[in-house]
């Protein structure tokens, strides 16, 4: 009863539209870029999401010269792959980095193939517009376009792409999944983006609209209906009689999904400006600025080198691409922290920033490490978080919790204590503190790619400096041996694609020397030297190279007392996003499930995005290639193996997986990942992640509504668990943020090898909660035993409160109460995928997704 591929809705005020025509034969639309193992040629949810953002961000570049450069021209795109590192190379300049905005698109594009793997959005045919639910599909496809609105005026822009990517979806869906395209439309649906314009002549369960039809394809089928049909996915409801295929329409339906997308994102630019839409998809290379300020009586000093950074950092970027998008300050003392304050306004910030000070208190510990986590949940991903204390954590159990938020959001931790002993001997304390307890605060900076650096008040102002310098974007270079071995010196290569590069030193220095390839040495004395300019605070040394570098193999010697730090870090627009996945073969949608971090036991998918290939010196010299991956212990800096990577698509998009066994994974601490390769000159390259993984015990999956939350109800939510190891017993705790009342059926649960367990939560939100505001809901599994050495398992959920809109009365789902106890394949089937060579279909060639073909079309855009 339904075409499984069809168009989209018309398009709106005036939207830029660069359109490829000529595009590859293939069938529907999978989740993502991994569905084309198993569909070469196939055009995918993530190329009509990707292209689209694309285009409306081009449009916007055009509209919004850049300040003090050229205008773009759009003959200048024309005839060329579009991609994100080019109108970031074009706009900003050659060196600025595009990473953020790659980030942001993939956050999209995941959260829009999630739809098609998450048990609350798979088989919901009013998510995919199946089972002739298109007005239903409506009233969620714009009430989901309403969320990503609310969410981004609140900042919290992780949730508005999150809800933006399941709009997308389902706007997507619905000329995959619709006869439009049969109905000989050539524009997107006019009134879908639209609630108050009514969807009308649509056909009902019982009408007859096609004729059974065994084949994969079923062209002539139709019954010569009129009205808009769609089709039936999954086993409820159940397929009436009829069934129609028309892959030989997917191709036009993708036309139209495109177009739509564009419009989509278009109106999403008319409701946010264009600096909020710009804040949405992260379109700048600048990082946020994040403070988490310990405000008791004795932080004087570290509260006015804070004040001091940030008034050097709003003055010194203002008005330029540097200037930072978001502003979060969280205050904590004892035994209170908060509230966080959120701005994009670096006016506000400052006038918040110059109202703390140093009051009360002044017993150690305090609660810095609740204070870390509020900031962790409002702080974009991949930005730097400081926290400035001079005291030890009170609330240390929530370490673990910390570490895996700071790896989910991918933000790195940087601790300036001030530990100053003759301040500390007349400081209150309430109990005899421990020598180790400033350990969570290296756990944290561990997990999350950060330092821990002690000084002392007099020091605090110019060490404070870093602050300036780390959210310059810095990457951090792998050193050899990674960890300090006494007497062995430290070495570290420079390529052309480095610039500033930085020497921290942190410890019981007695002396050190640095050399370039060329023999040329630079000893510790302070001030311009051969190599750089030499900054000495108390244990704290900087080192900053003089720019042009020599490339090739360099060298640090450190003589020294007690631990030891060394850190070198450079600018550079080359680096690279990762993420790990499981490839799903069966069912409707095969494509790769997104992990946070891989699970012990599952053949694991690495995807790597290199960003910053439109920013090499002459776009014309051949592109950096990177051939494999080194995964290393953090902790001995052992190298745990190389794996190949294979390329996915076009040179130029810059994706590369490798496939990481089981026995590969094996290790029980933290690792780091590598790249390694060569520029266009044969060069060599290396590139470390900026944040360790860690391998996981088991597989959790927390999933919620599809929609918003309503004050004064019960929301409910769904648990996975699954292990793929030995039989484990484990615990199972939640918490929520803010504390909303939160009940389960599931608080331990006993898994076999390759079983699994569901259970079902319920959250209820108090008639007083805020609208508009974001919930993370958290779910933590321990393993249970005394010999356990494993570290805890955490799942995040974000949702939003929202005053509902008479359109968004839904009928609420029906939802077991019951454990349910199964083998861990039924959600999805974890396989080994071979990558094979993708010459001759699919992705090679040209890409039809980012290629302009010359076509511009003027849309005029409805309010909506």
């Amino acid at each position: 009863m339904l075409p499984a591929d069809a168009p989209l809705s018309h398009l709106g005020p005036p939207a830029l539209l660069l359109l490829q025509l000529l595009l590859p034969p293939t069938t529907a639309f999978f989740p993502n870029i991994w569905s084309l193992l198993a569909a070469p040629g196939s055009i995918t949810h993530q190329d009509l999401t990707e292209e689209a953002a694309l285009n409306v961000t081009l449009q916007l570049f055009l509209e919004q010269p850049p300040p003090g450069r050229p205008p773009l021209r759009l003959e200048d795109f024309l005839g060329r792959t579009l991609l994100a590192d080019d109108l970031f190379a074009a706009y900003f300049g050659p060196g600025f980095p595009s990473r953020r905005f790659r980030a942001a698109l993939g956050e999209v594009s995941r959260a829009n193939a999630a739809q098609d793997f998450l048990p609350t959005s798979r088989n919901d045919p009013d998510l995919h517009f199946d089972a002739e639910r298109l007005g239903q599909g409506r009233t969620r496809l714009v009430g989901a376009l309403r969320e990503t609105v609310v969410a981004a005026g609140a900042l919290d822009h992780t949730l508005a792409r999150q809800r933006l990517g399941a709009a997308l979806h389902a706007l997507q869906d619905f000329y995959s999944h619709s006869n439009w395209v049969e109905l000989g439309m050539q524009q997107p649906h006019p009134h879908l983006l639209w609630p108050r314009q009514e969807l009308r002549s649509l056909a009902q369960v019982d009408d007859p609209t096609c004729s059974d039809c065994e084949e994969l394809s079923c062209p002539g089928n139709l019954l010569g209906v009129t009205l808009l049909t769609s089709g039936y996915f999954g086993t409820h409801p159940s397929k009436p009689p009829g069934f129609s295929p028309h892959h030989m329409l997917h191709l036009q339906a993708a036309k139209l999904a495109l177009l739509a997308s564009i419009q989509a994102f278009s109106l999403l630019r008319n409701r946010l400006g264009d600096r909020g839409f710009s804040r949405l998809l992260d379109i700048t290379p600048a990082s946020s600025l994040s403070f988490v300020l310990d405000t008791t009586g004795s932080m004087g000093e570290e509260i006015n080198a804070a004040k001091i950074q940030a008034r050097h950092i709003v003055e010194q970027r203002r008005g330029s691409p540097m200037e930072p998008s978001h502003y979060v300050l969280v205050p904590f003392h004892d035994p209170g922290f908060g509230p966080v304050f959120i701005t994009s306004d670096p006016d506000s910030f400052w006038q918040q920033l110059n109202e703390i000070h140093a009051l009360g208190g002044g017993d150690e510990p305090e609660m810095c490490l609740s204070a870390l986590e509020l900031a962790l949940l409002h702080t974009p991903p991949l930005s730097d978080i400081f926290v400035f204390t001079d005291a030890s954590p009170k609330d240390a159990y929530l370490t673990n919790r910390v570490e895996s938020l700071t790896r989910e959001r991918r933000c790195r931790v940087t601790f300036l204590v001030t530990e100053d002993p003759s301040r500390v001997r007349g400081r209150a304390r309430r109990e005899v503190l421990s020598p180790l307890r400033f350990e969570p605060y290296e756990a944290v900076a561990l997990a999350s790619g950060g330092e821990v650096i002690f000084t002392k008040d007099q020091y605090i102002q110019d060490v404070a400096a870093i602050v300036g310098d780390s959210i310059a974007d810095l990457v951090t270079l792998p050193l050899e041996p990674p960890i300090v071995v006494p007497e062995r010196p430290l070495v570290f290569n420079v390529d052309g694609l480095l610039q500033r590069v930085t020497v921290r030193i942190h410890g019981e220095v007695s002396s050190f020397w640095i050399r370039n390839p060329a023999g040329v040495s630079q000893g510790q004395d302070e001030g311009e030297g051969p190599l750089g300019h030499t900054r000495h605070f108390g244990q704290f040394w900087i080192v900053t190279m003089n720019d042009p570098l020599q490339t090739g193999t360099w060298e640090i010697q450190v003589t020294a007392n007690g631990t030891l730090r060394v850190r070198v870090q450079a600018q550079t627009s080359l680096d690279f996003l990762f993420h790990f996945g499981i490839p799903v073969e069966d069912g409707p949608h095969p494509g790769l499930y997104p992990l946070t971090q891989p699970v012990t036991g599952l053949q694991t998918q690495l995807l790597v995005e290199v960003t910053g290939l439109g920013s090499r010196g002459n776009p014309g010299d051949p592109l950096p290639r990177f051939s494999h991956v080194v995964l290393r212990g953090v902790l001995q800096g052992e190298e745990l193996g190389r794996v190949p990577l294979e390329p996915m698509g076009p040179q130029e998009r810059g994706l590369l997986t490798a496939s990481l066994p089981p026995t590969l994974l094996a290790t029980s601490g933290p690792f780091s990942l590598e790249l390694i390769g060569q520029d266009g000159a044969g060069q060599g390259l290396h590139r470390a992640a900026p944040q360790p993984c860690a391998v996981v015990p088991v597989f959790l999956e927390l999933s919620g509504p599809p929609g918003f939350l309503a004050p004064g109800t019960k929301a409910p939510l769904t648990l996975r668990i699954a292990s793929f190891s030995g039989p484990q017993d484990l615990d199972l705790r939640t918490s929520v943020n803010p504390s909303f009342a939160l009940s389960s059926n599931i608080s331990r649960v006993h898994l076999e090898p390759n079983e699994s367990a569901w259970g079902h939560l319920w959250l209820e939100v108090p008639d007083s909660a805020t609208p508009d505001s974001m919930v993370m809901v958290t779910v933590t599994a321990t393993t249970d035993g005394e010999a356990s050495t494993a570290p805890p398992t955490h799942a995040f959920l974000r949702l939003l409160v929202l005053a509902p809109a008479p359109q968004d009365q839904l009928p609420a789902p029906v939802h077991s109460t019951g454990l349910v106890l199964t083998t861990a394949g039924p959600v999805f089937h974890p396989s080994v995928l071979e990558t094979p060579s993708r010459a001759g279909g699919g992705l090679v060639g040209t890409p039809w997704w980012g290629t302009v073909a010359g076509v511009l079309l003027l849309l005029g855009l409805a309010f909506w």
